[in-house]
């Protein structure tokens, strides 16, 4: 009786706090979901996390202090206007993001002071969970954390909780008078979020994580100054000139592996003599994908390179960490993932029927020769003569396949969708080696932020102009195709550790396991990649053209899609990459990751059946004819 009466309890609780969200956001079609995890928005959905049946009052308090947050996000936040002033490097955009959700926390409490005891209860459990009050020195706060605290401060004093005043005295008047005057700004314009922008991007410029921006613009080089657009200029040229003599000798990607080699610093040196830093644009790198360019490679301006190769690695994932690290990290997996598992597991059940059912064997019966068929035997007793008593077993047509299932290892996964992503590819692995397919878990991202030791080197050879990838890549080996699953389960649990997830470089890591599909010997080789972005390498395309790890990956794309060695899918977690992959598909949420993997796998061993089924009605035909 009482489970009932907690129950009811919890329920009753679920539902005020909806309407309650609903009703604050001024949204009353806005969908709400209780589910384990931290509280996201995407669109008008919104993910809250599932209370206990218990309900203590801390629970309540987080729950109230989550809904809120997300409703006024709904009221006070234009995601467009957000999005279209957005700095390119990760650091700049994690503060940015930071500053614009402290503007709406502000407003909400000034706006709605019943939910300030929400928002501030919120704000001091995460500066609790973060360890803000056991900081003792000034650089232990990150920077975002910092300027987004300063600018709380700036704008509501008692916003600040005490676990955070000690260190954020630390910060207090040490950030000159450019960023002293833009946090004044912040205060002044937090009801408009146009102005606010702005000064955001003036503070990030005075503490050198992005250039300041005084207007929108859909094209950012148009506002760059004479001196900055002659440079590009030369740039531009000097990569046409190198790009077209390469790409003739090296007409396609995948077929001559030399062609993404890299050469040494003196092969890169150019006659201008202005290269001096020009990394310092690196904040404002465009992040997302650039305009589509239907050229070949073989026509492509700048062929793509790497600076030097001698930091890449290819490494299997038991090896970047202890074996004890990496128990706690698959426990925590299973932890965060429990409620998904049943619904994930049930649609790889479905999937492991058809394929089993694919599988099964068959039998021809009334044969005149093969193994006797014991069921017919009384045919004999009756007809001696019959000879229709014998049957043979008819092989299966199902290929051998192999699938490989390459994860974006970026930072931008960081939370959610990369716990997601390493779950479906558990019971993706699990699932397909009962049905005696070979399966392969592979991730990718880079070993350093801003380039590592290839930028090191590249500063050290007097930074040549267009030096190609800048950056030193990290391919992540988590299950090989002949390892058994439960020999490789912890592996995947190395997603979820700190500082793994950097940059990403897209069209290398898809050549690599591109060629890692070949060198197996299937018959049907399956590549499902499943990824959050845009390529992107803040080093790299600070000293190259916006769109030049894009176009890489689009040739990577082009090449391995009209050769048919390998079937191609992509998954975008709320990125379309319909715009890059023939076949593709984009969710929005990344708890639809599952069931969509599932279902793409199942449409392909469809298709696959259906052209069997084809094939041998086209031959039965031709035989009655």
């Amino acid at each position: 009786m009482s489970d009932n009466n907690d129950q009811g309890k919890a329920e009753d609780f679920k539902r005020a706090t909806a309407n309650t969200l609903r009703a604050m956001a001024g949204v009353p079609d806005t969908q709400i979901v209780y589910q384990p995890g931290p509280a996201t928005l995407a669109g008008k959905r919104v993910r809250l996390p599932s209370p206990s049946r218990a309900l203590p009052a801390s629970e309540t308090a987080k729950l109230r202090g989550a809904s809120d947050a997300m409703a006024l996000r709904l009221r006070y936040h234009d995601d467009t206007l957000h999005s279209s002033r957005q700095p390119g490097s990760r650091e700049a955009r994690d503060a940015y993001d930071a500053l614009e959700r402290t503007r709406i926390e502000i407003i909400g409490a000034e706006h709605m002071t019943g939910v300030t005891a929400n928002l501030r209860g919120r704000l001091n459990e995460e500066c609790e969970g973060n360890g803000l009050d056991r900081m003792t020195t000034r650089d232990q706060l990150p920077l975002g954390t910092a300027l987004s605290l300063l600018a709380r401060d700036r704008m509501d004093p008692g916003a600040i909780p005490d676990s955070a005043q000690h260190i954020l005295n630390m910060w207090r008047n040490t950030l000159g008078p450019d960023a002293e005057a833009a946090l004044d700004e912040l205060a002044n314009t937090r009801n408009d979020q146009s102005h606010y922008i702005k000064a955001a991007r003036k503070l990030l410029a005075a503490v050198d994580l992005a250039e300041g921006e005084s207007e929108p613009s859909e094209n950012d080089d148009s506002e760059e100054n004479d001196d900055s657009s002659e440079e590009t200029s030369q740039q531009d040229n000097s990569q046409d000139g190198e790009g077209q003599s390469e790409a003739q000798e090296n007409p396609m990607l995948a077929t001559a592996p030399e062609m993404t080699e890299g050469a040494s610093p003196e092969d890169y040196e150019q006659d201008e003599s202005d290269s001096d830093d020009m990394a310092a644009d690196a904040g404002d790198a465009p992040a997302g994908p650039q305009p589509r360019r239907n050229t070949l490679p073989s026509d492509d301006h700048t062929a793509y390179r790497a600076f030097t190769r001698s930091f890449d690695e290819e490494i299997d994932a038991e090896d970047l960490c202890d074996p004890d690290e990496l128990t706690r990290l698959r426990q925590q997996l299973d932890q965060q993932l429990q409620h998904l598992h049943a619904v994930v597991a049930k649609l790889a059940n479905r999937l492991q029927r058809r394929l089993l059912a694919q599988q099964t064997r068959a039998w021809e019966f009334d044969l005149e020769e093969g193994m006797l068929d014991s069921s017919r035997l009384s045919r004999i007793i009756v007809d001696p003569l019959l000879a229709l008593t014998y049957k043979r077993e008819r092989d299966t047509d199902f290929r051998d396949t192999v699938v490989t299932l390459l994860i974006d290892n970026s930072g931008s996964m960081r939370g959610r969708p990369i716990t997601v992503a390493a779950m479906c590819g558990d019971i993706l692995a699990r699932t397909l080696e009962r049905c005696a397919v070979k399966v392969e878990v592979l991730g990718f991202t880079t070993r350093a932020w801003k380039g590592g030791q290839s930028r090191e080197q590249w500063i050290a050879a007097g930074k040549p102009a267009t030096p190609g990838r800048l950056n030193d890549l990290r391919h992540i080996i988590y299950k090989k195709a002949d390892a058994p699953w439960r020999r490789a389960r912890k592996n995947l649990g190395l997603m979820l550790r700190e500082g793994l997830l950097k940059e990403n470089i897209d069209g290398e890591a898809l050549l690599w396991a591109y060629r890692r599909l070949l060198a197996r010997p299937e018959h049907r080789r399956i590549l499902m990649v499943i990824s959050d972005g845009a390529p992107v390498d803040d080093s790299t395309l600070s000293v190259n053209a916006g769109n030049y790890l894009e176009r890489h990956l689009r040739d990577v794309i082009r090449d391995i899609e009209s050769r048919n060695a390998v079937e191609l899918i992509a998954i975008g977690i709320g990125h379309d990459v319909t715009r890059y992959y023939r076949r593709a598909v984009t969710i929005v949420d990344a708890e639809e990751l599952g069931g969509t993997m599932m279902r793409k796998l199942t449409e392909l061993f469809d298709e696959d059946e259906a052209q069997i089924w084809s094939t041998m009605a086209s031959r039965q035909s031709a035989f009655i004819v």
